[in-house]
């Protein structure tokens, strides 16, 4: 058998109202997508008035796009740097204290290949506190980063990631454990 697009379906996904996802298209375009908006205030405002949870004290750089922000829950004192996208087709869950950075992506998404028809599959990602996500990171569909993980720049988390361990690599795997000096 081989793939076969014409037969792919996905009635079954319903993220939300057609107007709702419109007029979230058109504020994640013109709020948070602008490079020209340096304002996070601005950003978590408009966030919060789509569903998304938001702790205090976040900190969002420009350039970043969120697919469904009713199904984003952030906590407090996360930075979410430049060209973020989160792409979230599922929940995303951000702890406190959590750093993504530049060009990082978290996938909630992907399609089934052994099917002929290419079926979506969706799953929620975990962002638990203090994790740090490097810069063109990416982190798959059901994926956990335990407490205080960090994955490291252009590498990719497939797997759920131990607390306080370091992971390099495409598949990411644990190169070391994180120490956490007490200054």
């Amino acid at each position: 058998m081989k793939t076969n697009l014409a037969t792919y379906n996905n009635d079954w996904y319903k993220p939300g109202s057609k107007i709702k996802i419109l007029l979230w298209w058109f504020f994640n375009a013109l709020i948070l997508q602008n490079k020209y908006n340096p304002f996070s205030g601005l950003k978590v405002f408009f966030l919060k008035i789509f569903g998304a949870k938001i702790g205090k004290g976040v900190v969002i750089k420009p350039s970043i796009s969120v697919k469904y922000p009713w199904k984003l829950t952030i906590g407090d004192y996360t930075w979410i740097g430049e060209n973020v996208w989160i792409d979230n087709l599922d929940q995303v869950t951000i702890g406190s204290h959590v750093c993504i950075s530049q060009g990082a992506m978290l996938l909630c998404g992907n399609h089934n290949y052994k099917k002929a028809s290419f079926d979506l599959m969706v799953k929620p990602i975990t962002l638990e506190n203090g994790v740090w996500i490097g810069a063109k990171a990416i982190i798959s569909q059901g994926v956990i980063c335990s407490e205080h993980a960090v994955l490291s720049v252009n590498s990719l988390a497939n797997q759920n990631l131990e607390a306080f361990g370091i992971y390099q690599g495409v598949p990411a795997v644990k190169i070391r454990q994180r120490i956490i000096d007490e200054a």
